[in-house]
């Protein structure tokens, strides 16, 4: 009878682990993939502001050799990604071609100026330091204007902080559900042993001695419910790298590294902690009490 019974506890507990096993997976899943869609964020928002292009349109007396100088010492610049050169000619060819006609042959003359095509870096395309590059390049000796398109700057800027303002919200409010879905599957594992907690504290056992064997019990639930969401992380990994190979998610091993990291972190804090506070609770509680 005792053997049955003993079998059926065993049961019961292993039933309880691959539980608390998968609501860990479940909930580090989903953290994971809104720690993949914030990494990957920042980087689709870089691609974008970094198709910015501001066009410095070159006064007339300014010589080939003074160009070339010119250009040299963007390119050195900080904000500077890429630097493209054309010519009067070329921009008139250009323009002729979009509007399939030779405007030259009527005008006689070429009205376009030579310009310089300066794509920036992701950081410096806010309206603030965008305004600052204008003004220090309208001080320059060679330089007849500053084009860029300013309403797309502040479009995207505030599109941007408000995308990044939700994602933070959300990621918080998830980050919350995922303390609360563990935590509770974690107290119940211990909520069965409560009576086991109670009579190895009435034998004089301490509570830190009752206390580590369940805490690191659930740091290892903790870290196979991490690899199993890591799994399920690599599955969608590796379709959204299929289907959107432009993400280079596969190749991005910061990001991969950190989104790893990250759900192994998250599994060993939120473990440890739930365990330490759900252990402790019983630990307080009356005899009487455990009973309600």
């Amino acid at each position: 009878m005792s053997s049955k019974f003993e079998s059926y506890q065993k049961r019961r507990l292993a039933s309880s682990y691959i539980s608390v096993v998968i609501s860990i997976a479940l909930v580090l899943f989903m953290l994971g993939v809104l720690g993949l869609v914030l990494l990957k964020s920042s980087t689709v928002s870089n691609r974008i502001k970094e198709k910015i292009v501001v066009t410095l349109f070159l006064k007339d007396n300014v010589n080939t050799g003074q160009i070339n100088a010119f250009k040299d010492s963007l390119a050195k610049e900080d904000f500077a990604r890429r630097i493209v050169y054309t010519s009067k000619a070329q921009a008139a060819k250009k323009y002729s071609k979009e509007i399939g006609e030779d405007f030259l042959t009527f005008l006689g003359e070429n009205p376009l100026k030579n310009g310089i095509d300066i794509y920036l870096k992701a950081a410096f395309v806010t309206p603030g330091k965008m305004g600052a590059l204008e003004a220090r390049f309208l001080k320059n000796e060679f330089v007849a204007d500053v084009s860029y398109d300013k309403p797309l700057i502040n479009l995207l800027t505030e599109h941007l902080q408000r995308i990044g303002f939700w994602l933070f919200v959300l990621s918080g409010f998830l980050a919350l559900v995922a303390i609360i879905l563990i935590n509770s599957a974690i107290r119940l594992t211990i909520y069965s042993k409560r009576f086991n907690i109670k009579t190895m504290q009435m034998v004089g056992a301490t509570k830190s001695f009752i206390r580590n064997p369940f805490i690191w019990q659930g740091i290892k639930l903790g870290l196979v419910g991490a690899f199993l969401a890591l799994i399920g992380l690599g599955v969608v990994v590796y379709y959204l790298d299929v289907f959107a190979p432009s993400l280079r998610l596969l190749k991005d091993y910061i990001s991969l590294s950190y989104l790893v990291g990250g759900v192994l972190l998250a599994a060993f804090i939120i473990t440890l902690f739930s365990t330490f506070f759900a252990t402790q609770r019983f630990l307080n509680l009356r005899t009487d009490e455990l009973y309600y």
